[in-house]
């Protein structure tokens, strides 16, 4: 069985995320659990997870630690201080991961609702594949828009495909892309790969898998979760579980 780590990325700064106690998106709570800790919960219960890391700014550090000590504790997650970037926090992270690690998974410690099978569809592409990433394609109508909000042109969305996470790499491939990445600003970890010239197989992705950008986004999810396909006689890893979710499915 190949053996994954998984990087959690908690470091941002939640500009766009505008919270009245001004709490930062992955820690902000989702019917009693934090987003973050929806998010862990999904890879912590795999026997295929063997390592994980969440990457926190130095600014949360210290009240991350005690706010979530029983969490950490209860999901055996290791802390890794992060950068001023998604990268060089992803990277901060990638030196800790352990040398018998096959396959890197990152996930945004922003999108809570994920299920452990659509984890696994990710898992067995990379396994198969050496990097795959979930997306969508593109449905609406794309503009391009100037700095005046004007329509310059529209873009036809074929072939335009919407990134989500878990992105998930062999551990190998995923440190040589980081190394050889120079000047690039990445947005994801995908983004490194393709700049190697290695090919990344997307999987069809889930609509239901948000990313907390705003705070309608969280209205949205707290709408959603309840909604999460669910594997019968799965719980979620945490003392204090959720009544058992409806399944739309």
């Amino acid at each position: 069985m190949a053996r994954f780590a998984v990087i959690l990325a908690a470091a941002g700064k939640s500009t766009r995320f505008r919270d009245p106690n001004k709490r930062k998106k992955p820690f902000i709570d989702l019917k009693g659990r934090a987003v973050w800790v929806r998010a862990a919960e999904v890879f912590v219960n795999r026997d295929d997870v063997v390592q994980s890391l969440i990457a926190i700014s130095p600014d949360d550090m210290e009240w991350f630690k005690e706010k979530f000590r029983p969490n950490l504790a209860f999901m055996e997650i290791e802390i890794v201080e992060g950068g001023a970037s998604r990268a060089e926090s992803v990277y901060n992270a990638l030196q800790q991961v352990r040398d018998d690690v096959d396959f890197v998974a990152i996930h945004d410690a922003a999108r809570p609702l994920i299920t452990r099978d659509w984890v696994t569809e990710v898992f067995q592409a990379a396994e198969a594949n050496g990097a795959a990433i979930p997306a969508l394609p593109a449905s609406a109508t794309l503009k391009r828009v100037d700095a005046d909000n004007q329509i310059v042109e529209t873009i036809s969305r074929e072939g335009l495909w919407a990134a989500q996470t878990p992105q998930v790499f062999r551990r190998e491939l995923l440190l040589e892309a980081f190394e050889k990445r120079g000047e690039l600003n990445a947005t994801d970890e995908a983004q490194l790969v393709e700049q190697l010239g290695h090919k990344v197989k997307v999987v069809r992705g889930w609509p239901m898998n948000i990313k907390l950008t705003s705070s309608a986004d969280l209205g949205m999810a707290i709408a959603l979760v309840n909604a999460l396909p669910k594997p019968k006689g799965i719980g979620p890893l945490h003392p204090f579980a959720d009544e058992e979710p409806r399944s739309l499915f």
